[in-house]
């Protein structure tokens, strides 16, 4: 089983992503079943580790909040530019949250990430171009703000590989203290 953490997107915020893509050659272009934020990239597990994932998400405490996307950019490996993606602004609460995913996740014996958290949504793929296109794109949408968005859960996802594309099932959901039940308590 391939797994990740992640934050689904509701439908409006799907709409103004969706918005920008287009206009690269050679993008391929996320479907909006496939947009979402990222919290912990896990990979292939057996059973029995996803049942101690499940586990372990479930204990997590963490309070809602409000999230922006902004603007957008893209990541390059070998001088060439391979995704592009929309940013996230102000993202403390987000963090957090990551960092008790990823704490949680250690605790079971899952390594680490090795690369430092970006929080972003890829929007595409791209099979390396040159940045200087990828920087037109993002130049484009430099100004890209989606409406606040409420985040009141986050998500045990699974992937798998298919011709047109992975498709993602949302396998467990786990809830966000809200702030009235934080003052409920």
């Amino acid at each position: 089983m391939r797994l990740f953490v992640a934050i689904s997107l509701p439908d409006r915020i799907k709409d103004t992503l969706t918005a920008l893509c287009g206009g690269v050659d050679g993008a391929r272009w996320r479907s909006r079943g496939q947009l979402h934020l990222t919290l912990r990239f896990i990979g292939e597990v057996d059973g029995a580790m996803a049942r101690d994932i499940d586990d372990v998400l479930q204990r997590i405490r963490a309070p809602a909040f409000s999230l922006t996307l902004r603007r957008t950019g893209f990541f390059s490996e070998r001088k060439l530019a391979r995704v592009l993606w929309s940013g996230v602004e102000h993202d403390e609460p987000l963090r957090k949250l990551h960092g008790k995913v990823q704490r949680g996740l250690q605790a079971i014996g899952l390594a680490p990430e090795r690369r430092r958290y970006h929080p972003h949504v890829t929007l595409a793929r791209l099979d390396g171009i040159a940045p200087f296109e990828a920087e037109g794109y993002a130049a484009r949408y430099s100004e890209y703000a989606s409406p606040p968005f409420t985040v009141d859960s986050f998500s045990l996802f699974s992937s798998h590989l298919a011709r047109q594309g992975a498709i993602y099932t949302v396998e467990s959901d786990y809830a966000l203290i809200s702030e009235f039940s934080a003052n409920a308590l």
